[in-house]
Order: structure tokens, then sequence, then C-alpha cells
């Protein structure tokens, strides 16, 4: 009988995304690199400061944007309650970072948990819980329609270049009118807003990626001035550019 609760770090490569869907309520963290996850229409990036908790059964797609360490909790559905929602994203305590790095030690095995593991994994469930109840703003609508979902693709694609919203239209085979509809029906916001988001996720991208200055992934995803980037990173995440690549550090 497998451990009702387990930890286990693994190395990835980059990758196309995949599927995923696990038995157990699983706690996913990236120790270095990123993770994109895509579920109920929205995707959420993953870096080292951040931590993803999955219901059990909660199939969700991931993308490893670049290679990855991920060192992950999973618990047996009889050792925790459900998961405040079926999937949420959050930033990571210090408690919870210790947490993780302690329960590290045991990982799957038929061999029952002692006494003070059980009471660390039951503490890490009890600080990942809370920590649920409180998501992290940094989310992207997905779209549901293929033209809107390709207006976003391209959008990404060209965030380092001058984006001219008629083109996207003409691309995608709408009337600029028709696509502006689409993303106040589908995501919840304006074309505009949505560029911006998807800016500052790929920052947070950057960031998490080495030690590149900040006044070049300021220009790398389309900002002409780091006065009006780092503007928009704090509106966003409520912490400078400087601040969050701390976050990411022990």
């Amino acid at each position: 009988m497998t451990r009702e609760a387990y930890s286990f770090v693994r190395m990835f490569a980059s990758e196309p995304a995949r599927d995923l869907c696990v038995d157990r309520h699983y706690l996913l963290c990236a120790s270095a690199g990123a993770l994109r996850l895509e579920a109920q229409g929205r995707a959420w990036l993953l870096p080292p400061a951040r931590a993803a908790l999955i219901e059990a059964g909660r199939p969700i797609r991931v993308s490893i944007l670049q290679p990855v360490t991920t060192a992950s909790v999973l618990f047996d559905t009889g050792f925790t309650p459900p998961p405040p929602a079926p999937l949420t994203v959050f930033d990571l305590s210090p408690l919870a970072r210790a947490l993780v790095t302690e329960c590290g030690t045991w990982g799957e095995s038929d061999q029952p948990l002692t006494a003070y593991a059980e009471t660390l994994f039951a503490a890490l469930a009890a600080v990942a819980w809370r920590l649920g109840e409180q998501p992290s703003p940094v989310v992207m609508p997905v779209g549901r329609s293929p033209e809107l979902r390709r207006a976003l693709q391209l959008t990404e694609q060209r965030l380092g270049d001058e984006v001219r919203f008629e083109d996207l239209a003409a691309e995608v085979g709408l009337a600029p009118r028709s696509l502006a509809r689409r993303f106040s029906d589908e995501t919840g916001m304006i074309w505009r807003a949505a560029l911006r988001r998807m800016r500052v996720l790929r920052a947070i991208e950057e960031l998490a990626a080495g030690d590149i200055p900040i006044t070049n992934i300021a220009f790398k995803v389309g900002y002409a001035s780091l006065s009006a980037f780092n503007a928009a990173f704090q509106e966003l995440t409520g912490r400078t550019p400087t601040e969050y690549r701390a976050s990411f550090r022990p």
C-alpha cells in the first residue's frame, strides 16, 4: 500500500503541452524554471515562487516552457479534505517552502510514514490549503472560440514587437469590432488589458529563467521604458520585478 502522502523531485526538459490527471490531491511546485498550467478556460504560470494545488481527478494541461525541476507532494484523498477549489495557484510562504523541502525526504514507498513524517505532511497540507484560499491574480483567460484563442496566440508570439489590434482581427478573419466583443465576452477584459497581462506573464518567465537584467526583460516583452514596465508589473503582482525575482530564491 502506497503511503498516505509522499513527495518527489523530478527534472524535465522543455516539451509541448500534455494532459495530466492524478488520483491524489497534488501540490505542484517548480523549484527551478517555470511551468504553464491550463484548466477551466484559464492559464497560470508557475515559477519557483508559486505552487498549484490540484484536486484529485482534476484534469489539467501542463506545458514545460524551459528545463524545469519540480518538487511535488501527493496526498491521499483520505489523508486530507478536498482543496478549497479544484485548481488554485498561490504564492508560497517561507513556511510552506520549508515544509515542502522537509517532506522531500519521504518518497513513494510501501512503508508507512513515521509519526514525525505524518505530522509534517499534515502541517504542509494545512498551510497549503490555507494559502489556496488566497489565489494569485496572475492568471490569463484562454478563450473559448477558435478565433479568440488564435488571436491570443498571435499576441503572445509578438509581445516584443508593435502589435496592432486591426492586424490581429484581419488574421483571424473577424472585424475589429467583432474581435473586441469576443475579448469582452470570453475573457472579461479588453485586448489592451490582455496584452499587458501577457507581457507581465512573459516577464515572470524571463525572471525565473536566470539573471537577465530587468531592463533587458522590459524591452524584450515590449515596453519602451523601464518605469512603464515596473508600473504594469507591480499593478498585477503587487511587487516590483526585483522583489518578485528575489522571491524565487530560498
